[in-house]
């Protein structure tokens, strides 16, 4: 008998029970404090990548309503939408097709970048803050997430030292081209399920080699960690789809060329690992794809679906100068060189010299490890492949043609943009680098331990990020955050701001998500069925109602308004199904586009600090 059992048989009931949980509590506590002892680096390295990311994104808070990312606006904008419609699953109303854009024929979320799984997750913020805070808190949480997560694929799957690990999972989470695209990319910035994937990988090869089980657990193939594993994988495999499909697609492409390699450097363990690896991949196949059958079928062939892709990979072709230039969102960094680049959220390629000589001298240096000549091979095709169809020298297209080529005419593949491919570089570097620093580190009493990681150091100096460049948005109009629109339109009812939303100025689509897209609104931003023969294209077609309030607020005129005038905008809000259409306060030339409205629709009513008409 234990000295708490003898003490609680001498205690009275109510004794015991509270001895009881005390004992328990204090065990409790003191298993907490030695977890925390045991994992101490770890936390204070999660820690140091939390507080980097929010630094980096300190210009949005503590006001995300009123500040913006002054390099991409307009996606922000966009991006922020997509989470109100996606946060709406909480209150029941959500489907693939929303009726909250585009009306009367909606938006085909699973064609669009919508990050519905990241809208879902974080719902209860947007629905109890904004949309604007859970953008803010996405764009840090993104990068902090990615990093921790390949340190700790470093760091456990790899065994490599803490530092070392540091070091490859702060670049893949902070390095050029992932914070370049923290410019309003959430869909490119949220890859902390990459390193998940690629664990449960690895996973399986370990459960398919009968040889490495062998030593712990007798021979023969481990049949109950290889469908765990590839039951894990098909599950991170969906969930990736809903956050960003064009990350998924990379990091499958990598993955296959680097088993690829990485099975030419080691035959005998392919030899023995492959037919179980097939068997558990052709099950994480299954799976996946019954899972995904019907949001796949949906983004392709339902309704407002498109095949192929809208971006010209000509134009999205990476600089080879580029790989040299250091990114303007450095802290080293220079303006000059955002020539080489199609836009501030595609500074993709921009490694600089330093970086790239010491990557290529380490790949050197352990060359005789097969997953260094697997990351060379991985890493050179997808450099190779972010060049686009024609090599491109300093803005000059050449005629020398380019491996994208290859590529050119497959369906979905060829949708994706070029000089993106060339983010795979990052976690293929920082690998390489994890490697050589952790050799490094275990080679006591050698130049090298010093060396190594001052080259490191130096390589990295150059590439270090700064705070991502915010700017104050446009205040809503009253009309909005005060609920009048309520009054206006239905709960669903489309409302026509003046002018309408345009993929070029999506501004109004900011009302709507300030209302947590309580109503819908004709055209907009967003990708749809509207190009050629129903290929894709960004926005849809615009009414004549619509082109004339544009012509008015781009140029001021005043149009002669006459019956065939007011007949054709009774014919387009009829087709849009609107209940209300509002033209608030600072539009530009709001005095002409006034005289406009009244002249299509008669006088206006003022509510707030807008004029509004019903027309439905």
């Amino acid at each position: 008998m234990t000295s708490a059992t003898r003490t609680a048989e001498k205690a009275g009931p109510g004794e015991t029970v509270t001895r009881t949980d005390r004992t328990a509590a204090t065990s409790r506590r003191a298993r907490w404090a030695a977890a925390g002892r045991r994992h101490r680096a770890d936390l204070v390295t999660g820690g140091l990548f939390v507080l980097l990311a929010g630094w980096l994104t300190h210009g949005l808070w503590p006001d995300p309503g009123g500040r913006v990312l002054a390099l991409n606006p307009e996606d922000q904008a966009l991006y922020e939408w997509f989470l109100a419609v996606d946060a709406r699953a909480l209150l029941g109303d959500f489907g693939l097709l929303s009726d909250r854009l585009n009306a009367p024929d909606g938006v085909n979320l699973m064609t669009n970048t919508t990050v519905i799984a990241l809208g879902l997750l974080f719902a209860p913020v947007t629905l109890a803050f904004g949309a604007p805070v859970t953008f803010a808190l996405l764009a840090a949480v993104n990068l902090a997430g990615t990093a921790i997560a390949w340190y700790l694929l470093y760091q456990r799957v790899l065994g490599t030292r803490r530092l070392a690990a540091a070091v490859g999972g702060g670049l893949c989470g902070f390095g050029p081209g992932i914070l370049s695209q923290s410019n309003s990319h959430l869909h490119m910035t949220a890859q902390w399920l990459v390193p998940v994937i690629i664990w449960l990988v690895v996973r399986l090869v370990r459960a398919a080699d009968p040889a490495g089980r062998a030593a712990t657990a007798g021979p023969g193939v481990d049949r109950r960690r290889l469908v765990s594993s590839a039951v894990g994988l098909a599950a991170a495999i969906t969930v990736q789809v809903f956050v960003g499909e064009e990350v998924l697609f990379l990091t499958a492409l990598t993955l296959v060329v680097m088993t690829i390699a990485y099975a030419a450097a080691r035959p005998a363990l392919a030899r023995r690992a492959l037919p179980g690896f097939l068997a558990g991949m052709a099950l994480a196949t299954v799976l996946a794809v019954t899972a995904l059958a019907y949001p796949l079928w949906f983004q392709f062939a339902g309704p407002q679906g498109v095949a192929d892709g809208m971006f010209s990979p000509d134009y999205f072709s990476a600089d080879l100068v580029s790989w040299s230039a250091v990114s303007p969102l450095s802290v080293l960094g220079d303006d000059s060189t955002a020539r080489l680049s199609t836009g501030p959220a595609e500074y993709n390629t921009f490694l600089g010299w330093p970086l790239l000589l010491v990557a290529v001298a380490g790949a050197a240096w352990l060359i005789r490890r097969p997953l260094v000549i697997a990351c060379t091979v991985a890493g050179l095709l997808m450099a190779a492949l972010s060049l686009g169809p024609d090599l491109v020298v300093n803005r000059n297209r050449t005629e020398v043609p380019g491996l994208y080529r290859l590529l050119e005419g497959l369906p979905v593949v060829d949708g994706a943009l070029p000089m993106r491919f060339a983010l795979a570089l990052l976690p293929l570097i920082a690998t390489i680098l994890v490697l050589v620093l952790d050799r490094a580190l275990r080679a006591a009493r050698s130049p090298v331990r010093w060396l190594v990681p001052g080259a490191v150091v130096v390589a990295l100096l150059p590439v270090l990020p700064a705070p991502l460049p915010t700017a104050d948005r446009p205040a809503l109009p009253e009309f909005i955050t005060a609920g009048h629109w309520r009054d206006c339109v239905r709960p669903g009812g489309v409302l026509v701001p003046v002018p309408l939303a345009t993929p070029k100025e999506p501004w109004p689509m900011r009302w709507a998500t300030a209302a947590d897209a309580g109503f819908s609104m004709p055209e907009g931003f967003f990708i749809g069925p509207y190009g050629r023969g129903g290929t894709a294209a960004m926005g849809t077609y615009k009414q004549p109602t619509s082109l004339l309030l544009t012509e008015v607020a781009k140029r001021g005129t005043s149009p002669l308004i006459d019956d065939n005038h007011r007949r054709q905008a009774q014919r387009d809000v009829q087709f849009w199904g609107a209940s209300c259409v509002v033209l608030a306060d600072g539009a530009p030339h709001e005095s002409e586009l006034r005289g406009t409205l009244e002249g299509l629709f008669g006088p206006g009513t003022r509510v707030a600090d807008a004029w509004t008409w019903r027309v439905g």
